[in-house]
């Protein structure tokens, strides 16, 4: 079915167009206005595939017509209807934005027939094309805007080597609920986050970002430990889009001088500790994830004593709620991650967390989707200098 507006003042050349479009033997539904005034009525009350436009109406003349109608209805089909002495007119109206023309007293069915159909084809296409064009330019905005998002660690005399992967769950994003981030401070500690907001899609991955920004910005200003953690939660808390929503992150502190960590849990797992290629998931206290309870949390503080030489390993869920490779579909859980670990080929830090990334996805066979986020610090001998 052809929606057709015929904008046409004359009643008997509007007549012959309804005639030749019975001829056709188009499905059509046609709507006649006499002026500009009663199209632009028309075209606000119904959709329209396409417009028969007269260049001469009493309202509105020449090409001008053409670029109103555009304006009013910019995917319709334009087809001009020019008259035998007004060869230019045509072309100028095709330029100014009509798919076609067709001289009046030289129209028969069949073309009146086809030039519908293929001015309602092309503006179709033309249509889908600024479409595809527009969702391609926005797609293209929001990756800038996600990669401007994403975290640059602040590193400055460090000879810790920071290693970091971060994979959102979602389908063509760059950003998740998860985040992470290191700030090396005036002080020379080295301070790392890793969180995870509960759920998923963009509102946690919006919420995700205001949180490492935050941290950064507070962690800068020399907020540490629960001072640290309060305010995160109080800015969730104004922030989150539910009352439902939650965090849960692991706060890492190196102080190379002291060769020490001081950790703090809000709700998440414990850093993992990697000693002479054996890893093992570091003792420490823990607290309630941000949100939860909101201003009745209590993050107490566990220093790890470092090695000379070795690993910390933040991550989120997402590399242990996947599933574990067998029958029965349980999940793979940190000791499941600590036997993978166990079997991984010795390799750079880098290589070593794209193997375990690798490894926990072919396990989990696309079978739970989650965002995954892993922060890796790394030193050697030498690397931590004891007081």
């Amino acid at each position: 079915m052809y929606r057709v507006l015929l904008i046409e003042d004359d009643e008997a050349d509007a007549l012959l167009v309804e005639e030749l479009l019975h001829d056709t033997g188009l499905r059509f539904e046609l709507t006649v206005a006499r002026s500009l005034a009663d199209a632009r009525v028309a075209l606000a009350d119904r959709r329209v595939d396409c417009v028969l436009l007269d260049l001469h109406l009493p309202d509105l003349s020449g090409t001008h017509g053409v670029i109103t109608v555009r304006e009013l209805a910019p995917h319709t089909a334009v087809i001009v209807l020019t008259g035998l002495s007004e060869r230019q007119a045509g072309a100028d109206a095709m330029a100014a934005g009509a798919q076609d023309y067709l001289v009046k007293g030289k129209v028969g069915a069949d073309l009146l027939g086809r030039t519908v159909r293929y001015a309602v084809y092309r503006s179709e296409t033309e249509r889908a094309s600024a479409e595809a064009q527009a969702t391609r330019l926005r797609a293209e905005e929001n990756a800038r805007l996600e990669r401007g998002l994403l975290p640059r660690p602040i590193l400055d005399t460090s000879t810790v080597t920071v290693t970091t992967r971060y994979l959102p769950g979602r389908e063509q994003a760059l950003l998740g609920g998860d985040f992470l981030d290191v700030v090396e401070g005036d002080d020379g500690l080295l301070h790392t986050v890793v969180g995870d907001v509960s759920g998923h899609g963009p509102d946690a991955a919006a919420l995700g970002v205001c949180l490492r920004i935050a941290w950064r910005t507070l962690v800068l200003g020399g907020h540490r430990g629960p001072d640290l953690l309060h305010l995160l939660e109080r800015i969730l808390i104004a922030e989150r889009g539910r009352p439902t929503m939650f965090a849960t992150c692991a706060l890492l502190t190196l102080d190379q001088g002291a060769g020490t960590a001081t950790v703090y849990l809000a709700g998440h797992d414990a850093p993992l500790l990697t000693v002479a290629d054996r890893t093992r998931e570091a003792t420490a206290e823990h607290g309630i994830a941000l949100g939860i309870a909101p201003h009745t949390g209590s993050w107490p503080a566990t220093v790890i004593p470092l090695p000379p030489a070795g690993a910390l390993t933040l991550y989120t869920d997402g590399l242990t709620e996947g599933h574990n490779g067998t029958a029965d579909g349980e999940r793979l859980g940190v000791e499941g991650l600590l036997a993978l670990i166990g079997k991984l080929p010795p390799a750079d830090p880098g290589t070593h967390v794209d193997l375990l990334v690798k490894e926990t996805r072919a396990l989990n066979a696309g079978r739970h989707t989650d965002d995954l986020a892993v922060l890796r610090l790394d030193w050697h001998d030498g690397g931590l200098r004891r007081a």
